[in-house]
C-alpha cells in the first residue's frame, strides 16, 4: 500500500473581500482518481481547492483557498508521501495588492498588476527523493503534446496528463499519459471515473510497483 498525495480543484487568489481570480476546474478528476486509488487499497490525501464535488469518505480531505496555501499544505504532507499526483487547477496568478474594502465602480478602467503563483507540481518535484514519484497534468489550448513534454520535461515530472480545455467542469474527459520518452503510455477516453482508473492502472504498474521493488 502507498500513500499518495492528490491536488484537486481550483484555487482562489483574491482581490478584494468579495471577488478574486479562479477557474472553473471541478474536481471532479481529482475526486475520481482518489476513488481509483482508495480502490486499488492506497491510503490518500486530497489537497483540495474550494469545490462542490465530494471526495470518497476513506480520503482525508485538505481544504485551502490560495495557491499558497495549496503549496504549504502540500509541502508539510509530500514527505509522508510516496508520490503525488498533481490534477488540481492552481490559479497561475495573483494580484500585486489586494484591496482591504470591496472595489466600486469609479467609471475608469481599473489596472490589475498581476504575479506569478509558485508552481506546485515543479516545487514539490524539485526536492523529491529517490523513491518517490510525481505525476502532473497538463491543460493545453494548442501544441499540444510538444507544450505536455515540455511541462513534463520542466517540472520534473515521471508521467504527465495531457488532457484539453473541453474538461474543465465536464463529466466526461480524454486524455493520454505521456511518459519522459514522449510515448503514450495509454489514451483514455469516457467518464472521468472510467479515465481516472485507466490513469491510475498506468501509475501503479510504472511508477507504485518500480518503487515498491
Amino acid at each position: 500500500m502507498a500513500r499518495i498525495l492528490i491536488t484537486s480543484g481550483p484555487t482562489r487568489q483574491y482581490l478584494d473581500p468579495v471577488r478574486y481570480l479562479s477557474n472553473a476546474s471541478s474536481g471532479r478528476m481529482g475526486a475520481a482518481l482518489a476513488a481509483a486509488a482508495i480502490d486499488a487499497g492506497h491510503d490518500v490525501i486530497v489537497v483540495s481547492g474550494p469545490v462542490e464535488v465530494g471526495y470518497p469518505s476513506a480520503v482525508q480531505v485538505i481544504s485551502v483557498v490560495s495557491t499558497e496555501d495549496m503549496l504549504a499544505a502540500c509541502q508539510r504532507e509530500f514527505p509522508q508521501c510516496a508520490g503525488l499526483i498533481g490534477v488540481a487547477a492552481p490559479c497561475d496568478y495573483r494580484p500585486v495588492k489586494v484591496a482591504a474594502e470591496k472595489i466600486h465602480r469609479s467609471g475608469a478602467p481599473l489596472m490589475l498588476e498581476l504575479h506569478e503563483t509558485p508552481d506546485i507540481v515543479a516545487t514539490l518535484a524539485a526536492g523529491k527523493r529517490a523513491d518517490q514519484w510525481v505525476v502532473g497534468f497538463a491543460l493545453e489550448t494548442e501544441d499540444h503534446r510538444f507544450r505536455a513534454i515540455t511541462k513534463l520535461e520542466k517540472k520534473s515530472c515521471d508521467l504527465i496528463v495531457l488532457n484539453s480545455a473541453a474538461a474543465i467542469g465536464a463529466e466526461e474527459n480524454t486524455v493520454e499519459v505521456l511518459d519522459r520518452t514522449g510515448s503514450i503510455a495509454v489514451a483514455a477516453s469516457g467518464s472521468k471515473d472510467e479515465v481516472a482508473r485507466a490513469v491510475f492502472g498506468v501509475i501503479a504498474e510504472r511508477l507504485i510497483a518500480r518503487v515498491a521493488h
